[in-house]
């Protein structure tokens, strides 16, 4: 449905999927995903999307961000006009509901819309809006975990049982032997984003990338639980802080003043580890090296063909 060679999604990534890094794994053999939150204005993403299509011939999607926090809702409208009039064929939302004010533009497009959300009860509701395929994630994902705290082994065959859509399906997702269980489990593709980051190509500073090489299971924490915005992020100075202040009951604007993608922005430019928050699910704990995307998805789709190949010789 897609176009892509391998059936894996490049996650949306704020401040990190941008025009290069979306091409980069296109070009490898994903779909990638383009964060229209990255863009101020329409324009802006319009901007975006031209270049992206001079990297990359490959099939790619642009997010459409429903969360109020990250995008301002009543331009929602101008982001998605500006997609379809750029051409993309491939829609993914997120956020707290599904865009059911959005629908008619998508299908009136033409486009494949894939509503990504994590929970059986808003996969049907999203399948039941007309949605094309549906992307869900576990309690292992990074940024937003939902409030369910349901796992990726749980959920994926959850809702695959309760749709007739294709499922997209993740968290915790980082090699070959994931993405063969979550094929196993009846969902058509996996979504990835923090593997991802542990690339060549993915624009952040390189002491990140090392600390994730260091990093294991359990250097992630849960925030924002406290206003109903599950995030799942990487367990530094500014993590523990923001934790701190949800426990003496801040007021929302303190909690998104330090949660700000400015200070990610600056982590990613200058390497300090402990400005800024990062979304990060608890696959970090495998993530050993740093390939290119295309070296890593080669890799994992090898993987993936070795070991179902394993389980067929040894239960024909």
């Amino acid at each position: 449905m897609l176009g892509c060679k391998y059936p894996i999604i490049s996650g949306t990534m704020a401040r990190i999927s941008n025009p290069e890094f979306v091409a980069a794994a296109s070009n490898a053999g994903a779909c990638a995903v383009l964060a229209s939150a990255n863009y101020k204005t329409p324009d802006a993403l319009r901007d975006a999307i031209k270049k992206t299509r001079t990297l990359t011939n490959q099939p790619f999607a642009v997010n459409i961000n429903l969360f109020p926090a990250l995008m301002p809702q009543d331009k929602l409208e101008d982001y998605v006009d500006a997609t379809l009039a750029e051409g993309v064929k491939i829609i993914e939302t997120s956020g707290h509901k599904a865009p059911e004010d959005l629908v008619p533009k998508f299908k009136n497009s033409g486009a494949i819309w894939i509503h990504k959300c994590a929970g059986v009860r808003y996969a049907k509701k999203g399948a039941s809006l007309g949605a094309d395929i549906v992307t869900v994630v576990g309690y292992e994902n990074g940024g937003a975990t939902g409030v369910l705290d349901i796992g990726t082994m749980v959920m994926t065959p959850s809702v695959v049982d309760a749709l007739d859509v294709p499922v997209i399906a993740g968290g915790g997702i980082t090699d070959g032997r994931g993405v063969a269980a979550i094929l196993a489990l009846g969902a058509e593709g996996v979504i990835m984003g923090t593997r991802m980051m542990a690339t060549k190509e993915c624009p952040i500073h390189d002491n990140l990338k090392q600390a994730f090489i260091q990093a294991v299971e359990t250097d992630t924490v849960l925030a924002l639980r406290s206003v109903g915005n599950t995030h799942r992020i990487w367990n530094n100075k500014a993590a523990q802080n923001l934790l701190e202040l949800e426990s003496q009951k801040a007021p929302l604007f303190t909690l998104i003043q330090a949660a700000s993608g400015e200070k990610a922005q600056k982590m990613y430019n200058e390497g300090d580890l402990d400005i800024g928050i990062v979304s990060c699910g608890q696959g970090v704990g495998l993530v050993k090296d740093i390939p290119t995307v295309k070296e890593l998805l080669d890799r994992i789709m090898t993987e993936t063909e070795e070991v179902i190949s394993r389980f067929n010789s040894r239960f024909s």
